[in-house]
């Protein structure tokens, strides 16, 4: 008896709906044309490795394919433009070679891991500390400079590009902080009108917020 041919085995994102890091690698899938399958993390609590895809940083996203498991949003998505069959072209952060540019990056990703501890800190219940306190402090100074400088960065973008992990990661953020009521977003005009030209494309719409059942 012949066996069934199987055909390739897509990668698997290793995650959660509600996370920003995560949402980051779905866009990039989505843009990238790649198929992939989806594992949600269902206890962020957990302190096994295995749950998250065997990252010992314990940390998500993170993405299983037959040729091994990649850790974090940024090894993700290079991954998936390597096994996109369209090779489009987007800016990766080593590309951004003025400061306006490089900062802005640094910021956007400083701010979402400075969230991911607010929000982590509010599950956990308990009083504000004072650490919590200057995150929070922090990330409304982040969020200020990234709305004061928008127009700059945005406008230093190659302009010879399909997609950028700046742009991804810079969406991804300012609507997570509405999602997750860390902060209010109105107040930037500047970044919610970004959001607003961003959230056309159906990447957008194929990988909304949501919490996972």
């Amino acid at each position: 008896m012949t066996a069934a041919l199987e055909g390739p085995t897509p990668p698997v994102i290793i995650g959660r709906s509600s996370s920003h890091f995560t949402r980051i690698t779905r866009i990039f899938a989505a843009e990238l044309r790649v198929d992939t399958t989806f594992q949600v993390v269902r206890d962020l609590m957990s302190s096994n490795a295995e749950d998250y895809g065997g990252n010992p940083a314990l940390r998500i996203p993170s993405m299983r394919t037959p040729g091994g498991v990649w850790f974090g949003a940024l090894n993700v998505c290079r991954e998936l433009w390597r096994q996109s069959p369209l090779k489009p072209r987007v800016v990766w952060p080593e590309d951004l070679a003025v400061p306006v540019l490089a900062n802005a990056q640094e910021l956007v990703l400083q701010a979402m891991a400075t969230e991911v501890s607010l929000v982590m800190a509010k599950v956990g219940g308990g009083e504000v500390t004072a650490h919590q306190a200057k995150m929070r402090t922090a990330l409304v100074n982040m969020m200020a400079w990234l709305e004061e400088n928008a127009g700059a960065f945005l406008a230093a973008l190659p302009p010879q590009r399909d997609l950028s992990f700046l742009e991804v990661s810079l969406f991804c953020l300012v609507a997570h902080l509405e999602f997750r009521e860390v902060l209010p977003t109105a107040p930037y005009s500047e970044l919610t009108r970004f959001c607003r030209a961003f959230a056309a494309r159906a990447s957008v719409s194929e990988t909304p917020f949501r919490f996972d059942p």
